[in-house]
């Protein structure tokens, strides 16, 4: 009998131990859906507006992609990025999620259109290039792609190509036929 009792106390005492363990390590923040990625490029009065929309996310229908119009050659545009979420009501904007991040986030641009530059001109907290702000430069006319991967937790400082940054990709969108005129 006095076995069974100590071994009762022994298993209730490990129980109360596991169960107050601190294993918390508090939340860990959750990737956001991305649906919609906007890159907004201004020069005076000239808006050329690239839009990605993908509802229902990875893996369902394919997303759709807009350009609102050509660039001009021999142009410098600014450009500004934003994320939303547009499955929640109102549009969740995820851009203010990477703006707090900022040290955990970092935009990427590529191009395959001869001669465009795109520069970062926003950095994080610790002044690495955080890319939610840019400036994108055209030169002569010609027509190609312009790429745009946003990664999570990159190393920082980096070669300032995604695919030697490491981290996550949260979201890349590859926006073909951009015309330069």
């Amino acid at each position: 009998m006095k076995t069974i009792k100590l071994l009762a106390l022994l298993v209730v005492t490990s129980i109360a131990f596991t169960s107050c363990s601190k294993d918390d390590n508090g939340p860990e923040n959750e990737e956001e859906l991305i649906t919609n990625v906007t890159y907004t490029l201004t020069n005076g009065n000239n808006v050329v507006t690239l839009a990605f929309e993908d509802l229902d996310g990875e893996g369902g229908k394919a997303g759709t992609y807009s350009i609102s119009g050509p660039l001009k050659a021999n142009t410098t545009y600014t450009g500004v990025i934003k994320l939303e979420n547009k499955t929640e009501k109102p549009a969740e904007d995820i851009t203010l999620e990477v703006k707090k991040e900022n040290d955990e986030h970092e935009f990427f641009y590529t191009s395959s259109i001869s001669g465009i530059t795109i520069k970062k001109t926003d950095v994080d907290r610790n002044n690495n290039p955080l890319g939610i702000k840019s400036t994108l430069t055209t030169a002569a006319a010609g027509s190609g792609s312009i790429t745009i991967i946003l990664k999570h937790k990159p190393k920082k400082p980096n070669s300032g190509k995604a695919s030697e940054a490491g981290g996550s990709t949260d979201v890349e969108v590859a926006f073909k036929n951009v015309t330069i005129k």
